[in-house]
């Protein structure tokens, strides 16, 4: 069955906010080859890992050539989030990093601040990515769209 009426997305941000949080994922991708996504959705229907792999892959985060794109998942409404990161990241940091950052942004959370924990976690993403993977102005480019992705 087709859907006659469209939900409209729930918006979770100003577009002010939305603009800091894109400015960050420029900010990051700056100095760097890899590649750093966000995700937003309101309900994450299994294990937040889980499901940051499956956007990832729908994505085609994968397809980044140093395998180094990295996907921050939001489920607003169930309050899980993620932060997965593709092969060639991943073996550099670890899953302690990727703990700890998620630590951290649960921080800014809990205060309820959602776009400056989203903010800096874009931003040390980029640290880890920058120290693995350094931006080459004569081979880099972006890969991967910068803007927000909203999903259901």
């Amino acid at each position: 069955m087709f859907q006659l009426f469209k939900r409209k997305p729930v918006n979770y941000f100003s577009e002010n906010e939305k603009q800091l949080i894109v400015q960050a994922i420029e900010k990051a991708e700056h100095r760097t080859s890899g590649e750093v996504r966000i995700y937003i959705e309101s309900h994450c229907p299994t294990d937040p890992v889980k499901r940051a792999q499956e956007v990832f892959q729908s994505l085609k985060m994968y397809e980044t050539i140093a395998r180094n794109g990295v996907i921050v998942y939001l489920a607003m409404k169930d309050k899980k989030l993620a932060i997965y990161g593709d092969e060639g990241i991943h073996t550099k940091v670890g899953d302690a990093f990727w703990n700890a950052e998620v630590s951290k942004i649960l921080s800014h959370f809990n205060q309820n601040n959602f776009t400056e924990g989203i903010v800096n976690i874009i931003l040390a993403v980029g640290e880890a990515l920058t120290l693995h993977f350094p931006y080459d102005d004569k081979t880099d480019t972006n890969e991967l769209p910068d803007e927000i992705v909203f999903g259901r």
